[in-house]
C-alpha cells in the first residue's frame, strides 16, 4: 500500500484494472485500517476518475453475492448520501410508493455512515428483516413488488471497510460506489448524486451498461429532487435543468425536509407518509421522486401522469400495503 499511496500522492491516477485489484486486496484484509483510511481520503483531495470508479465498481460486483433475476424488469431508487442535508428517507419511501403503484423494485441500501439514518436503519426500525436468501427475496418481489438488498449481506467483503468509514464519518468514494453496485444490476435505476461532476460520471458509466437510467442532482446540493430549487436531470433521452414550477410543484424550504435524528423518528415520518398523514412538503417530495422513477420505467409517459400514479399509490393505501407485505 505504501507504493500505491506514493503513486497517488504524486498526483498519478489508477487504471481501471489497478483500481479493481486494489479494492479486491482491501476487501481481503491485505492492508491495515490506517492505510485504507489514507487511501479513501485521497479522493476527497482530488477528483476520482471514471476508470478508477469503474474499477472499484468492477471489484465489488465481482465479490458480491449474486442475485440474478434473469432480465426481469425492476428499478432501484437510490442516492449516494453524503450531501450533509439530513433529509428524511426520501429514496426509500419513493421505492415503496413505486412498488405500491404496481412496479417491481429491487432496493439496495445500507446503514447511514455520513448521514444520521440510512435506508437500512429505518427499514429495520419498521420491522423489516434483512436476508441474502435470494429465493426469499424473489417471493417478496412477487408478493409485495419490492425487496430490499441490505448491502452488508450482499457485499460481505466490505466488512474490512465499514469500521474505517464509521471512524472517518465523512463521505468517501464508497458513497459514490453504493448506488452502482446493486447485485441485481436492475434494468432501470433512478440515482441521486451529491455533486454535478459525479452525476456526469454516473451518466458515462450507465451509458456503457446500456440500461435505462435517470440521474438527478439538486443544484443546491441535495442527492435527490428536493423541490428546494432547480435540479439537473440526466436520462437516456435528455439532459436539462428542471425547476419545481416545471413540475407544477411548489418550491419548498430545507427545514420542511428534515429527517429524524434516530431510526425511530425516521420510521415515524415514514409511517406518516404511507398513512397519507405527512406534511404537504413531505408528500410532494416523495411524489416528485417516485414520479421520476415511474417515468424512468415509462419514458413516454408525461411526468405529471407519473406523479399522479405516485400520489394515488399513497392515497389508496397501496404503498403502505406493499411495505406491510414485504415485512410480513
Amino acid at each position: 500500500m505504501k507504493d500505491i499511496l506514493e503513486h497517488l500522492f504524486s498526483h498519478k491516477r489508477l487504471s481501471r484494472e489497478q483500481a479493481r485489484d486494489i479494492l479486491i486486496d482491501i476487501s481481503h484484509g491485505k492492508y491495515a485500517p490506517v492505510q485504507v483510511a489514507s487511501f479513501a481520503t485521497v479522493y476527497r483531495m482530488r477528483p476520482i476518475t471514471i476508470p478508477e470508479l469503474q474499477g472499484f465498481r468492477d471489484a465489488l460486483l465481482q465479490l458480491c453475492v449474486p442475485f440474478d433475476l434473469d432480465g426481469q424488469k425492476t428499478i432501484d431508487i437510490v442516492g449516494t448520501g453524503g450531501d450533509g442535508k439530513n433529509t428524511f428517507n426520501i429514496s426509500t419511501l419513493s421505492a415503496v410508493v413505486v412498488a405500491g403503484a404496481g412496479y417491481k423494485v429491487t432496493k439496495h441500501g445500507s446503514y447511514g455512515v455520513s448521514s444520521s439514518v440510512g435506508s437500512s436503519n429505518v427499514l429495520q426500525a419498521l420491522g423489516y428483516t434483512f436476508t441474502n436468501d435470494t429465493d426469499r427475496l424473489r417471493r417478496q418481489l412477487d408478493k409485495a413488488n419490492i425487496c430490499f438488498l441490505h448491502a452488508p449481506l450482499f457485499h460481505p467483503a466490505m466488512k474490512e471497510v465499514v469500521p474505517v468509514r464509521k471512524q472517518l464519518g465523512i463521505k468517501t468514494f464508497f458513497n459514490m460506489l453504493g448506488p452502482l453496485v446493486n447485485p441485481v444490476q436492475p434494468t432501470h435505476q433512478l440515482f441521486g448524486t451529491y455533486s454535478q461532476p459525479l452525476s456526469r460520471m454516473y451518466q458515462y458509466i450507465m451509458q456503457e451498461t446500456g440500461r435505462q437510467y435517470a440521474i438527478v442532482y439538486a443544484m443546491d446540493g441535495y442527492d435527490e429532487v428536493s423541490l428546494t430549487g432547480p435540479f439537473r436531470l440526466r436520462t437516456n433521452e435528455q439532459d436539462r435543468i428542471v425547476h419545481p414550477e416545471d413540475m407544477k410543484m411548489k418550491k419548498r424550504q430545507a427545514a420542511e425536509l428534515h429527517g429524524g435524528d434516530t431510526p425511530e423518528e425516521a420510521a415515524a415520518i415514514f409511517k406518516n407518509v404511507l398513512n397519507d398523514e405527512a406534511t404537504p412538503a413531505q408528500k410532494a417530495v416523495v411524489a416528485a421522486n417516485a414520479g421520476l422513477a415511474i417515468q424512468c420505467l415509462r419514458p413516454d409517459q408525461p411526468l405529471q401522469d407519473c406523479m399522479a400514479e405516485a400520489r394515488e399509490s399513497i392515497e389508496s393505501g397501496r404503498a403502505k400495503e406493499a411495505l406491510n407485505q414485504a415485512i410480513g
